[in-house]
């Protein structure tokens, strides 16, 4: 399948449109084919090693990037989901639950956005309401009761922003959510696995461990809520400079000390190939639990602690 083009790859779907002919019509390849495939191989790691901070806010969003439902699929071995909050509902924009990845038990949580029109709408997008970090916070303590490491997978544009959702409580089940996390008795590893936005990636992004896949954002706003604050509109030209001036790249964000990690995504990134977009998480997550394993939680808990506390301090 040819994925859909996103505005800066017209030539480069092209190519896979020629490619895919191609190798229709010749099944048992031809050096022709060959050819091609290493032009377009040459064509995404020149393009994808170049793009600017709005052209990674647009791949994080591409419609066919995995998610955390996918991930699940290709680095767990079992998953057993839980479900609601035990006091308004289930919140379908974070699932939760028991998982097994690699030799290690865990507590998974993540955003999901959903594929269809019909799941996103019930999962409003991945925007998620108080009682979808009610239940994160939930399934995180009984991860700290049963000594269990809890993993985080991240990727919403934010809290659902609605009326009703303030009225329960959003900015309040966030900062609580926070402040748990940074002393949640058991190791946490976080991991941007899409978009990264404002207090609705925070609420569960609290982590021994924070990376960021090579092309997913992290950010206080999104570019065209930062555009429409800063210039009034957000149009074609002011998303760019937003993105821009908001640092929000995995490299930008390494070099300043916000995140820990950048995990290298597949040529052409990881909608093009999700399991081996898979199988660099589901290795990086192995590797960061052991490590996190052998450390006593107090001493976690003060590294952790130490860590988000010396963000943003100069001199």
């Amino acid at each position: 399948m040819v994925p859909a083009p996103l505005p800066f790859e017209h030539d480069i779907h092209e190519l896979e449109l020629a490619l895919a002919r191609l190798e229709a019509a010749s099944p048992d390849g031809t050096d022709a084919l060959r050819k091609m495939r290493r032009e377009l191989t040459a064509l995404l790691r020149e393009r994808y090693g170049r793009l600017t901070a709005w052209e990674t806010v647009l791949v994080s969003r591409h419609p066919e990037r995995p998610q955390t439902m996918d991930y699940i699929g290709l680095i767990c071995d079992e998953f057993v989901e839980l479900h609601g909050d035990r006091a308004i509902g289930d919140d379908r924009a974070i699932r939760a639950g028991f998982a097994r990845v690699g030799d290690f038990k865990v507590v998974l949580i993540g955003h999901q956005k959903g594929k269809t029109t019909a799941e996103r709408t019930q999962c409003y997008f991945g925007c998620a309401h108080p009682e979808g970090y009610r239940k994160a916070l939930a399934k995180m303590k009984l991860a700290a009761k049963y000594r269990l490491p809890v993993v985080c997978l991240i990727d919403t544009p934010g809290a659902f922003p609605g009326i009703g959702a303030e009225e329960r409580g959003q900015s309040q089940l966030i900062a609580t959510s926070i402040l748990e996390m940074s002393r949640l008795g058991t190791p946490v590893v976080c991991v941007v696995i899409g978009e990264g936005g404002s207090g609705g990636a925070l609420g569960i992004g609290v982590g021994d461990r924070v990376a960021l896949l090579q092309h997913a954002y992290y950010s206080v706003i999104s570019p065209e809520g930062c555009a429409g604050i800063l210039w009034k509109v957000a149009t074609d030209a002011t998303k760019p400079k937003a993105a821009d001036a908001l640092g929000l790249t995995a490299s930008t964000l390494l070099r300043l000390g916000v995140i820990d990690h950048v995990i290298p995504e597949p040529v052409g990134a990881a909608h093009r190939s999700p399991r081996d977009a898979g199988s660099a998480l589901k290795a990086y997550l192995t590797k960061q639990l052991r490590e996190l394993a052998s450390q006593p939680v107090p001493q976690l808990l003060d590294r952790r602690y130490s860590k988000f506390r010396s963000m943003g301090v100069l001199g």
